[in-house]
């Protein structure tokens, strides 16, 4: 059999990610490369809420091919459009986007 390598990638908490290279027999399953990396980097219980090769979700069946990037993926603790919401409020209407001060007697929208 042939060898592949698997970059996988997982972040812990925001602003941190964590990189390996797994070498593996070709053929393999997301599910085996989870089960070998769970010695490398221990994650809680259901902290790992789904997985995806290069931001698309797959299944844990899924086979890998050489050069993958697997991805490991945490729940999210807010809704980014919620998030979003906030953030405007707490800008203000007046500061961002298409409100944002401008020169006088500018076009609004440029």
């Amino acid at each position: 059999m042939s060898k592949i390598h698997v970059q996988c990638c997982y972040s812990p908490q925001p602003r941190q990610v964590l990189e390996l290279t797994l070498t593996l027999e070709s053929g393999t399953t997301v599910e085996q490369a989870l089960a070998l990396l769970a010695p490398h980097w221990q994650w809680p219980a259901g902290q790992i809420t789904a997985q995806g090769i290069w931001g698309r979700r797959v299944a844990l069946g899924e086979l890998l091919k050489d050069g993958d990037r697997l991805e490991l993926y945490r729940a999210l603790r807010v809704d980014p459009k919620v998030a979003r919401r906030q953030r405007f409020k707490r800008q203000g209407a007046k500061r961002s986007g298409l409100f944002a001060q401008r020169r006088p007697g500018a076009v609004p929208g440029y």
